[in-house]
């Protein structure tokens, strides 16, 4: 059957109106809601209200307005079955042969800071998932579309098929629908839920993006969900792995956290080294110089675009992928040399692209968490000495880096660059004992360092060891009942010690 009757009713009305142009050439009747049918009179677009189509008016302020029997039963009747039929024409019902729906911005309303909940309840859209359901069950009649990249594909259908559209792409689309309301709803669940804290279950659903050549290990299967390729485009080189995209989500949390021109180094998902220049080549001269040998299959990422020169310090090691907002061509035609290099462009933000939910998997179900975005810290000097000026922001670009090492986690830094990491261990000590011999072996002084710790110091042996090592300052969250003994031992070695009140585990 031609598609002889459409109803349109978007809150993105992203090329809404060339659409219904188009319908209209093709003497589609039109009927519409609200601002979509504003939208369309003043585009000059034939349209019928609801209100007209359905001989009721939109009450309660919008909330009812396609909640009526004329609507569902216009997209729920079977056609060709005779009885549905007969019930069609005794109740008047005329056929709606294609619904374009998108919902009300409940995702982008509660995403914004200071949302209240009067209004997340306002943008949870009733009509709209109760047409796109209706119609996407009655898909062997019915086109039903919730997303605007879909336009052009429904018109070029119609237009290869005398006005109607292929059951094949009435069923792509009818399953895309269904996924979109399930998304919907998760989402409003998910926010009351936490505004509420009730007790309500948690569910997540994801888009597949890819399925993988294996996971971490090559007996394990793997696939990539969600949007990723919404932030990252691999421009050159294999595709990526498993391990890949856990180290590219890592670098970029890590990269969110500076503004001025920054490189940094990874490894298994671990900071290797990280520098700060205005001058690429030189905030990677100090990346690099605090650990060159992990850097070696590692993972690089700059947050400016990468300069021809970067690129050819950076060619000289082998690297498994470079990320960077953008990539001169210059520096592309070095880098793609390497036929196995995996260059990613990233699209959007890093400070976008972070996740700002932690979910992992663990015997019995899963755990989930706010991401680690805390940023503000209370920079509480506990001892008699206050850190200097040159002392306070090496603290600070240590603990940058501090919160994205693996515990337990010590930094030794400058106020632009790592000195040495100590990452993972079962004790303090023993990862502080770590950052000082890296250092040593790059041949980098400790003197004059700061000193970052991702949680408390549990004795004073890790704050002595650090103050041995050349460190005059350091910065943890504070928190031990032997607190007292640690600023003590700080005292008495004249060195200033921040308690920032904020700890950053990461097992």
């Amino acid at each position: 059957m031609k598609i002889a009757r459409a109803l349109i009713s978007v809150s993105d009305k992203t090329g809404i109106a060339a659409l219904a142009r188009a319908l209209d050439r093709q003497g589609v009747d039109i009927i519409s809601t609200g601002g979509t049918a504003d939208l369309l009179r003043k585009e000059k677009i034939p349209v019928r209200e609801i209100s007209s189509f359905t001989a009721f008016p939109e009450v309660l302020e919008g909330r009812v307005k396609t909640l009526h029997p004329r609507v569902h039963g216009g997209l729920l009747y079977k056609r060709g079955n005779e009885k549905h039929e007969a019930e069609a024409r005794e109740c008047g019902f005329e056929p709606i042969d294609l619904v374009v729906v998108n919902l009300y911005p409940f995702e982008a309303t509660v995403a914004k800071p200071d949302v209240t909940l009067g209004e997340a309840i306002e943008n949870i859209d009733i009509g709209g998932p109760s047409m796109i359901r209706s119609a996407a069950k009655n898909y062997e009649s019915v086109t039903v579309v919730v997303d605007p990249a879909d336009y052009d594909a429904v018109l070029e259908n119609m237009r290869d098929n005398n006005g109607e559209t292929t059951l094949k792409l009435r069923e792509r689309l009818a399953i895309k629908a269904f996924i979109r309301t399930a998304e919907y709803d998760r989402a409003i669940g998910n926010f009351l839920n936490r505004e509420q804290t009730t007790d309500a279950s948690f569910s997540l659903s994801l888009p597949l993006v890819t399925r993988l050549r294996y996971g971490e290990n090559p007996h394990q299967t793997a696939a990539l969900y969600g949007d990723f390729d919404k932030h990252f485009e691999k421009l050159h080189g294999k595709e990526l792995s498993f391990n890949n995209i856990l180290d590219i989500s890592a670098a970029t949390n890590l990269i969110a956290e500076f503004e001025e021109p920054t490189v940094a180094i990874l490894k298994h998902t671990n900071p290797c080294g990280v520098g700060s220049d205005a001058d690429l080549r030189k905030a990677w001269n100090k990346a690099f110089a605090t650990d060159k040998q992990a850097p070696f299959g590692g993972i690089i990422i700059c947050n400016r675009p990468l300069t021809e020169a970067l690129a050819k310090v950076i060619s000289e090691i082998f690297s498994e992928v470079i990320i960077a907002p953008d990539f001169e061509p210059e520096a592309r035609s070095v880098l793609q040399k390497k036929k196995n290099l995996r260059l990613i462009r990233l699209v959007t933000p890093a400070t976008d692209a972070r996740p700002a939910v932690d979910v992992r998997s663990v015997c019995g179900g899963v755990l989930v968490q706010d991401a680690d975005l805390a940023a503000e810290i209370t920079r509480n000097v506990v001892t008699k000495r206050r850190p200097t000026k040159t002392e306070l922001k090496a603290l600070l670009f240590g603990w940058r880096v501090v919160k994205h090492v693996k515990s337990n986690a010590i930094v030794y830094s400058r106020a632009d660059r790592t000195l040495g990491i100590g990452a993972g261990q079962m004790s303090r000590i023993d990862a502080s004992r770590i950052a000082i011999w890296k250092a040593k072996e790059a041949g980098l002084s400790l003197k004059g360092s700061a000193v970052a710790s991702d949680a408390f110091f549990p004795f004073p042996d890790g704050l002595i060891a650090a103050a041995e090592a050349g460190a005059t300052c350091a910065i943890q969250p504070g928190g031990s009942v032997r607190d007292e003994e640690v600023i003590a031992a700080a005292n008495e070695r004249n060195m200033a010690v921040i308690f920032t009140g904020v700890r950053h585990f990461r097992h």
